[in-house]
């Protein structure tokens, strides 16, 4: 995807010079904890767009007492019901795709940062990030790459304990999923696919993940507590 390389071109600058900022404190570990504290800050940077999606997403769930009524009144009469409801979102001042957007408007910068951390090349050049290491084990290195070596093998010893960390991440996420009927099972489990795709991507995109993942557990947890104080 050639749309991304200069902005890939570009993290990866960053995170080089970042790893190099924080190698007197970090050491060998310097990228990894320059991988973390970069996508942190991505993530800071984007936690407008998150406030507002969870705004929309609070509006909308606001009128479903009333979308369910406007359902069961019209259910014979589908014509009726989408006017009813177009006209209910205008009444109310909400927009039907409201929090949709800024989710949307964050995905670029998701592409880059994944793209940055899975791919071996970055604009046509090798991406050195790659080529450092957490606790001896490449950050270019996958799990299943690993497995000739043994399960305890020192490098598969730093994934394991990246899984745990993915998992205790998850668990956190699934307990807190509100969502009622057929889907909330599938969403309680869905936050354990990290664990798995980690298994199959290089360590610094498992780091990644699980920097990200962890941001946006704590993200929501202050917003509904933020939402449930304003109500």
């Amino acid at each position: 995807m050639f749309l991304l390389d200069t902005p890939v071109s570009l993290a990866h600058d960053l995170v080089t010079g970042l790893a190099e900022a924080l190698r007197p404190l970090a050491g060998a570990s310097s990228t990894a904890a320059a991988i973390i504290v970069f996508t942190a800050a991505a993530r800071l940077v984007m936690l407008p767009l998150a406030i507002a999606a969870a705004r929309g997403e609070r509006a909308r769930e606001g009128l479903l007492p009333q979308l369910r009524a406007l359902q069961r009144k019209h259910a014979k009469d589908p014509r009726r019901l989408r006017a009813e409801t177009a006209a209910l979102y205008r009444d109310e001042g909400v927009a039907p795709a409201a929090g949709c957007l800024p989710m949307f408007a964050q995905w670029p910068v998701f592409m880059v940062l994944y793209r940055l951390f899975v791919s071996a090349t970055v604009a046509g050049h090798q991406n050195l990030l790659l080529a450092h290491t957490l606790l001896g084990a490449p950050l270019g290195q996958t799990w299943v790459g690993l497995l000739g070596g043994g399960l305890l093998a020192p490098h598969s010893l730093v994934f394991l304990g990246l899984f745990v960390l993915l998992a205790a991440v998850a668990t956190w996420t699934s307990r807190r999923v509100t969502a009622e009927g057929p889907m909330a099972a599938v969403m309680r489990v869905l936050p354990f696919g990290t664990v798995v795709f980690a298994a199959f991507v290089p360590l610094a995109a498992g780091l990644y993940l699980l920097t990200s993942g962890t941001w946006t557990a704590a993200e929501r947890a202050v917003l509904r507590r933020r939402a449930a104080v304003a109500v």
